[in-house]
C-alpha cells in the first residue's frame, strides 16, 4: 500500500498557501511541494504515526518545550555569546555579579530621598 500526503487537501481546507505554510512550519516552500507531491518527507511523517501508536499518543505528546533563557541561547551561538557581551557592555552591565546587583537593588516599596 502507497501513503498518499493529505497535506495540499488539508492546507486548501485550511486556505492558506505553500508559502504561509512553510513559514508556519519552519521549513522552505520547496520542503512543502515535496511533501504534497509525495516526493519526500512521507517517511517521515509515517515513522511519527507508527511511534504514536506504538506509544499510544498524539504527535504532540512526543516532545516536552521547556523555557530557554537568553542566555542559554546565545550561550549555544558562539556570535551569540560576543553579541552578548557586547550589550553588557553597552548596558554597563557587563561588571555586574547578578546575585549582588540584586542584593543591593532598593526596594521599589522604599522611599527615595
Amino acid at each position: 500500500m502507497k501513503a498518499i500526503a493529505k497535506i495540499r487537501q488539508l492546507r486548501e481546507e485550511v486556505g492558506i498557501t505553500q508559502l504561509e505554510l512553510s513559514q508556519l512550519v519552519g521549513v522552505t516552500e520547496t520542503s512543502i511541494q515535496n511533501w504534497e507531491r509525495g516526493r519526500a518527507g512521507i517517511e517521515q511523517i509515517e515513522r511519527v504515526i507508527k511511534l504514536c501508536q506504538a506509544l499510544d499518543c498524539q504527535p504532540e505528546d512526543l516532545i516536552e518545550y521547556q523555557k530557554v533563557s537568553e542566555e542559554e541561547i546565545a550561550q549555544a551561538q558562539p556570535k551569540g555569546r560576543e553579541r552578548l557581551k557586547k550589550m553588557r557592555q553597552l548596558l554597563g552591565t557587563d561588571k555586574l555579579d547578578h546575585d549582588s546587583a540584586v542584593e543591593n537593588k532598593p526596594d521599589s516599596h522604599m522611599e527615595v530621598k
